[in-house]
């Protein structure tokens, strides 16, 4: 590839966002999609689901429909981070349910929890024993912790609208005697403070000489006013909540992050934020202290101070320095458990190993013992007994995942390898171990009767499809046996294992034609018993039949899609459709794992929200997730060849729909959300195989995230070539096609910012082209209001017509004037 001068580059970076965009966007009213899509919006959604960890309580958890954009418009504090709705003091826009029903696993019979009216359930938690769910209740001012008992149905609030749930969740169980312990807001906090409207001075940042790269954030603090209210809104005190409501407070006013009662519940591992604060990074990477507390609030043991983190190289796998990943071992009573980095935290380093981990048991006064060293990046561990524990550690750059058997009870016994695989290889995963409550109630790994064998559930890709299963894995072999796997024409898989012989278990079984349920089963006696029978939401599409379609890219790596046309249709004897793709790439080191189908076809798929499969109903074929893999085997960047690897993807999927009768060659449309909207803007760039593209809430300019994005670690300045080749904007004045840009205006999301879209559109106005820009008010990267959902389908609907579909000259000149006149300059 010819190098170009970078001050070439930045000439014409320069001259393109100089480019005269129209100052404000006149507004338009909220439109409604064509019918039956609008009635579809406001169909209710089946509940979600929830199994006590005694497995004798099913309780249904009711969903809202789409919200109002008045419930978006609540005020909102943006900091460190963070949205705070300062009424609340609870993440802004958090989801929350509206109704539940409790349902005995054994009997089926059902209880409808009678609470206040609220504007949402949510932080829902289970006792260690299964027997008590707490959750909280939003009120307008604040937030109540509540308890129900599942043997009664009786529900008891324990607080007032006092908890702080700014920031994690607000409390945690102790047990079933003990009751909870809860972040509060300290009853002398008062008001929030006011900053002054006038300035005290400019603002100032300095860096000498220190390098500390970061990647881009969104919603950071940006003055002294910010760490103010900051620390206002964040400031807690820490309580013990018994069952009755009674109140012990067992800490000063601090900023909790977070608290973690021990399993057998007599220390409390707290952790709390520090100054400095910082401009650049979120509260996360703020400096933290964590410490071991005993029962009465008094700290015992000092785990860390940590620094402030605004230095973690960008390279993927790279970490904070200190201890890090503290937590508790979920098999002992009291023991801490921790991850050290070896490799100064910085992946780019060549060592032998990478992290240690550390563990350290009540009362915390000796000296911690080496556990584990890993050779990869620490992952995760699995819990199991005082002789078995499941260490997994991962490496971004190759792709590698390896599990190891540990002894905690003999750490100098070297680790045993399980697995060793490249973990986008999905033919060769072994599923994930089960677990089960431990002597403690925290979940461990759960034993098979000779105490020698584990069990794996796992999702079964296998070149035949997608078929879950259930296998039994003797440990000292490695020898597995399948004990279930779904059949056609299900997808199903095991949610819970109600024994630990594995002969009952719990199934959640969909189809393409029956709704997401729950069964109970018996491997011994086939026996099988419906524990929920929720309705299609959508039964619209009960007779679509998804299809897998298989086909190859001009390199030779396989490829698939899911091919949806309305219920019905038949290429061969209706004839080719308007058709929409709608499209998402993905990086891979391996042109074997990027050739695997890893769709399931008989799962239940029905659109909910903004999904462009709504699109049915009118008339298109919507291809989903066609494969457009980038491939980078060795030492070899995936993103170095990203405009070759994507553009052969998009040929081979529209030779196989224009080969079999599907879509027309001029009736094909490009789409995506994110990184699929980038996508989209890149195809339209780079190709002439597409007559128009809807882009949502993507990024196009990659200057604008120069320390990194998506799968590319290398910086701007290290991969420059990659970065400007792969910016839809630097090859604005190439995209010839019409170009619909949708963005939320609070788009929160690292690296796609609205001013994304915004210059995108400025540029391609500058430049001649065919666009609109829709800013959707109060949104951030999905969408979430009644009205700005339905109106992002109507606006997508009126494109396709518009540029897509056969239809008189006349009409089409007055589609797309009716199409553009809502953003037409006043």
């Amino acid at each position: 590839m010819m190098k170009r001068p970078l001050n070439q580059l930045l000439g014409i970076f320069v001259s393109l966002v100089s480019v005269s965009v129209t100052p404000a966007m006149a507004q338009a009213t909220w439109q409604q999609p064509p019918e039956p899509i609008a009635s579809m919006l406001d169909t209710p959604w089946y509940p979600g689901v929830i199994i006590s960890p005694n497995h004798q309580w099913l309780v249904q958890l009711h969903r809202p429909p789409l919200t109002s954009l008045s419930e978006l418009a609540q005020p909102r504090l943006q900091l460190a981070g963070l949205q705070i709705n300062p009424a609340l003091r609870a993440p802004a826009r958090a989801y929350a349910f509206v109704g539940l029903t409790i349902q005995s696993i054994q009997t089926g019979e059902q209880t409808t929890i009678e609470l206040p009216q609220s504007a949402g359930i949510r932080n829902l938690s289970w006792s260690p024993t299964g027997n008590l769910l707490a959750f909280t209740l939003d009120q307008p001012d604040g937030v109540e912790l509540w308890l129900a008992d599942m043997a009664t149905g009786q529900t008891q609030q324990l607080t007032g609208p006092t908890l702080n749930n700014t920031y994690g969740a607000p409390c945690r169980w102790i047990s079933d005697e003990a009751g909870l312990l809860c972040k509060m807001v300290p009853p002398e906090l008062g008001e929030p403070p006011i900053a002054s409207p006038v300035p005290t001075g400019p603002r100032i940042e300095q860096n000498l000489g220190r390098t500390a790269p970061v990647r881009t954030y969104t919603n950071l603090l940006e003055s002294p006013a910010d760490e103010a209210l900051f620390e206002h809104y964040l400031t807690s005190v820490l309580v013990r909540v018994s069952l009755q409501g009674d109140r012990t407070v067992l800490t000063p006013s601090q900023l909790i992050a977070s608290m973690a009662p021990s399993p057998d519940g007599q220390w409390i591992l707290l952790r709390t934020l520090q100054r400095p604060f910082s401009y650049q990074v979120p509260a996360r990477l703020f400096p933290k202290r964590i410490s071991v507390l005993d029962h009465d609030g008094q700290e015992v043991y000092r785990v860390a101070d940590l620094p402030l983190a605004d230095d973690i190289p960008v390279t993927f796998d790279s970490v904070r320095t200190g201890r890090r990943t503290i937590g508790w071992r979920s098999d002992r009573p009291a023991t801490l458990y921790w991850v050290e980095a070896l490799d100064g935290g910085d992946a780019s380093q060549e060592v032998a190993q990478r992290d240690a981990v550390f563990q350290l048991p009540a009362p915390f006064q000796r000296e911690p013992q080496p556990l584990w060293k890993t050779t990869l990046r620490y992952n995760d561990i699995l819990w199991g007994n005082d002789t078995l524990a499941l260490g997994v550690e991962a490496w971004y750059d190759t792709r590698r995942v390896r599990v190891w058997q540990l002894n905690p009870a003999a750490p100098e016994q070297p680790p045993i390898l399980l697995d060793d695989r490249d973990y986008q290889d999905r033919y060769n995963d072994p599923g994930q171990p089960v677990t089960t409550p431990g002597p403690y109630h925290r979940r461990v790994l759960m034993l098979a009767p000779d105490n020698q064998s584990l069990y794996l559930r796992g999702r079964g890709a296998s070149p035949e499809g997608v078929y879950p299963f259930l296998d039994r894995w003797q440990l000292t072999t490695q020898e597995k046996t399948r004990l279930w796997q779904a059949a056609d024409p299900y997808y199903e898989s095991v949610t819970v294992l109600l024994n630990n012989q594995a002969t009952q278990l719990i199934t959640h079984r969909e189809s393409t034609e029956e709704t997401p349920n729950y069964w109970r089963q018996d491997l011994v006696t086939g026996q099988q018993t419906a524990l929920t029978d929720f309705a299609d939401p959508r039964p619209w599409y009960r007779d679509l039949i998804p299809q897998v379609i298989r086909y190859e890219r001009a390199d030779g790596v396989l490829l698939s899609a899911t091919l949806y046309l309305p219920p019905g249709h038949e290429p061969i004897t209706d004839g080719p459709l308007p058709t929409l793709l709608w499209a998402y790439p993905q990086e891979f080191k391996s042109r074997d794992a990027a050739s695997q189908v890893t769709t399931a076809e008989n799962a239940f798929r029905r659109p909910y929200s903004y999904d462009p499969r709504f699109l049915l109903t009118q008339g298109y074929a919507v291809v989903m997730g066609p494969t457009m893999p980038i491939i980078g085997e060795g030492e070899v960047e995936p993103n170095d060849t990203y405009v070759q690897q994507l553009t052969q993807s998009a040929e081979a999927v529209v030779n196989y729909l224009i080969e079999n009768g599907i879509s027309r060659p001029d009736q094909l449309a490009i789409g995506g959300h994110s990184y699929g909207a980038f996508t989209a803007a890149n195809l339209l760039a780079h190709t002439d195989l597409f007559q128009a593209g809807i882009a949502n809430s993507g990024a196009y300019n990659r200057s604008l995230t120069p320390f990194g994005f998506q799968g590319e670690q290398r910086t701007f300045w290290e991969a420059t070539d990659a970065y400007l080749d792969m910016s839809p904007f630097t090859h604005a004045a190439n995209i010839n096609e019409p170009l619909l840009l949708i963005h939320g205006a609070n788009d929160e999301n690292a690296g796609t910012y609205p001013i994304q879209s915004e210059r995108l559109y400025g540029a391609m106005k500058g430049l001649g082209g065919t666009v609109r820009w829709v800013e959707l008010p109060l949104e951030g990267h999905g969408y979430e209001s009644r009205e700005a959902v339905g109106h992002v389908l109507w606006e997508m609907e009126r494109w396709l017509a518009t540029y897509l579909k056969d239809g008189d000259r006349t009409t089409e000149d007055a589609h797309r004037q009716e199409v553009m006149a809502p953003s037409s300059t006043p």
